[in-house]
C-alpha cells in the first residue's frame, strides 16, 4: 500500500491512503494559517510515490519545491513531537509554466477547444450576449472552421453581423448590439493579456502526467501571481478548462492504487465566485466523475464554504487550518465549518478550529470503505523541500534544463484552412472580375455561366466568409469541433 504521511501528534500520525486519492480534497484556513505548506507536504509525497502533480502557484513561494530544504532546530522539534525519523532534506523534479511565457513554459489553447460555456462566462456575457456567442460556435463547426485566437473570434463575429439576415432563418436572431458587446470584452480580454493563451501549439496534456528517470512524479508548476492580480476570471477559465480537457481525453482506468495526476487549485472561490448555474453544474459532474479517471482535485481557499455544497460533499481529504472569528458572522461560519467534519468525542471542533497555531490543522481522511474518519487535531509534517522561493537565477536554469525546452516557446502558424479560404477568395474574385469583362465584350461563356449555377449553399457560405475574414483581418482558421464542455472532442 502507498501512502502519504499528513503529519500527527505525540500519540498517532495521520496518514493518506494513495489509492483513495482520487477522492479529491480541500486545504482551508485563515492567511497565514499554513495553506501554502500543507499543500508542499501533499505534492510532495504525491511525488515521492511517482503520481504526476499540477499546482497553481498564487504568490510565487511554491518553486523551492525543486531544490532541498535546509534541517533546522524547529524543524527537527517538529520531527520529534511527530514522530518521524526517516527525514531527508530533498527537492523535486518540477516543470514552470506562465500562461504570459515569462516565468514558464507558455500555455495555450484553442478558442475552440475553451469553447462557448466557459468563454462566455470568462467575457461576464449575459443570456442574449451568450445566445450568440454559441451561434458563432455553431456556424464556425458547421462549416469546419476552428476558432484558433480571439482574432480569429472577432473576425467570425463580424462577418456574423455582416451576413445576420441570411443566418437568421438556421441560427436565429444576431443582434447587432450583442455582438458589439462581445466585440468590446474581447478588446477587454486581450488588454488583460489573454491573447497569449489562445493559439498554438496547444499545452498537451500527456506532459503533465509524467515521471522523470527516477519515477518520482514530475510537480508542474503554474506561476498565478500575475495572473490572478491580472484577470482572475482568466485564471478560473484555464482550471476549469484544463479539468474539462481531463475528464475528456483520459481513459477510464478503474480502481488503482495511486492516482494518475493530481491537481491543487489555489484561489478556489474563483473558479465558482458569479459562475452561472449551467457551468457549476458541469463543474460539479466533472468532479464527480474524474476520479475515474485517476485524476484527484485538491481545493484550496479559506473557507469551506468557498466551495459548492455539491462539491464540498464530494472531497474525501479535509485539512482545515485556523479561522479567526471576530463577530457574530464568523462565528456561525465556524459552527458550519466544524458541522463539515464528523466528529471526534475527544475534540470540540469548533473551539479547536479558533484555537489551531501556525502549522497545526484539523484532519479528516478516508478509511478503506471510503467512510471519514474522525476529525484528528494534528501538527503538519515540514516539507523536504526548501519552503518559499528559488531565485529568478535558479528559475531560468532549471527551464532551460527542461524536458519541453523549445516546445512551446514558438507559436505556430501552419497552413490551414485559412489559407486554403483565402486562396479560394481571391480565385473566386478574379474570375468575377473576368466574367465582367467577359459580359462587357459580349463574350461571356455559358460554360462559366453552368459553373456559377452548380455552386453548392456551403461552397457560396465559405466563399463569403474566406472574403470577408480574408479581408478584414487575415487570421488562420482552421477545420475543428465545439469546445469540450459542450462534449466535443479535438
Amino acid at each position: 500500500m502507498q501512502e502519504i504521511l499528513v503529519g500527527g501528534s505525540p500519540h498517532s500520525q495521520v496518514i493518506m491512503d494513495a489509492a483513495l486519492a482520487n477522492r479529491h480534497g480541500l486545504i482551508s484556513g485563515a492567511t497565514g494559517t499554513g495553506k501554502t505548506v500543507t499543500l508542499q507536504i501533499l505534492a510532495e509525497g504525491f511525488s515521492r510515490i511517482g503520481v504526476p502533480v499540477f499546482l497553481a502557484d498564487i504568490k510565487g513561494d511554491l518553486s523551492g519545491i525543486a531544490l532541498p530544504g535546509e534541517k533546522n532546530e524547529k524543524i527537527a522539534e517538529r520531527l520529534r513531537e511527530i514522530g518521524l525519523d526517516d527525514f531527508q532534506p530533498r527537492g523535486y523534479p518540477a516543470v514552470f509554466w506562465d500562461l504570459f511565457g515569462r516565468s514558464g513554459h507558455p500555455v495555450r489553447t484553442t478558442v475552440s477547444d475553451m469553447g462557448p460555456l466557459l468563454l462566455g462566462n470568462l467575457l461576464e456575457l449575459n443570456d442574449t450576449q451568450s445566445g450568440v456567442l454559441y451561434s458563432c460556435f455553431k456556424i464556425a463547426d458547421d462549416n469546419g472552421l476552428l476558432l484558433l485566437d480571439l482574432k480569429d473570434l472577432r473576425s467570425m463575429l463580424t462577418w456574423m453581423g455582416e451576413n445576420a439576415r441570411e443566418l437568421q432563418a438556421e441560427y436565429g436572431t444576431i443582434a447587432g448590439a450583442s455582438l458589439g458587446a462581445i466585440q468590446r470584452q474581447l478588446l477587454v480580454l486581450e488588454q488583460q493579456g489573454a491573447d497569449r493563451f489562445y493559439g498554438e501549439p496547444a499545452l498537451k496534456l500527456e506532459d503533465l502526467c509524467r515521471t522523470d528517470f527516477s519515477g518520482n512524479g514530475i510537480v508542474s508548476i503554474l506561476d498565478a501571481a500575475e495572473l490572478t492580480s491580472k484577470s482572475p476570471r482568466l485564471y478560473a477559465a484555464f482550471l476549469l478548462w484544463l479539468l474539462s480537457e481531463l475528464f475528456e481525453n483520459l481513459p477510464e482506468i478503474g480502481d488503482a492504487d495511486r492516482p494518475k495526476l493530481v491537481l491543487f487549485f489555489d484561489e478556489a472561490h474563483l473558479l465558482f465566485d458569479q459562475a452561472p448555474k449551467a457551468l457549476l453544474d458541469k463543474i460539479e459532474q466533472i468532479v464527480r466523475l474524474i476520479r475515474s479517471k485517476g485524476v484527484g482535485v485538491y481545493f484550496i481557499s479559506q473557507s469551506p464554504l468557498d466551495i459548492p455544497e455539491d462539491i464540498l460533499g464530494q472531497l474525501g481529504l479535509k485539512i482545515q487550518h485556523a479561522l479567526r472569528a471576530f463577530t457574530p458572522k464568523d462565528l456561525a461560519v465556524v459552527k458550519s465549518v466544524a458541522g463539515t467534519f464528523r466528529a471526534n468525542p475527544g475534540i470540540n471542533t469548533e473551539a479547536a478550529i479558533q484555537e489551531l497555531k501556525k502549522g497545526e490543522a484539523l484532519v479528516s481522511v478516508l478509511n478503506k470503505d471510503g467512510s471519514p474518519m474522525p476529525v484528528q487535531r494534528i501538527l503538519i509534517r515540514p516539507p523536504e523541500s526548501r519552503l518559499g522561493p528559488m531565485t529568478d537565477a535558479q528559475r531560468q536554469e532549471l527551464i532551460a534544463r527542461s524536458p519541453y525546452k523549445g516546445q512551446y516557446e514558438q507559436t505556430v502558424d501552419r497552413e490551414s484552412a485559412y489559407e486554403l479560404l483565402k486562396q479560394k477568395a481571391n480565385r473566386a474574385e478574379q474570375h468575377d472580375i473576368e466574367e465582367i469583362e467577359a459580359k462587357i465584350a459580349g463574350q461571356k461563356s455559358s460554360a462559366a455561366g453552368r459553373s456559377r449555377a452548380r455552386e453548392t449553399p456551403t461552397e457560396a457560405l465559405l466563399k463569403s466568409a474566406a472574403r470577408s475574414i480574408g479581408s478584414q483581418l487575415g487570421r488562420q482558421l482552421v477545420r475543428g469541433v465545439l469546445g469540450s464542455l459542450l462534449g466535443g472532442r479535438r
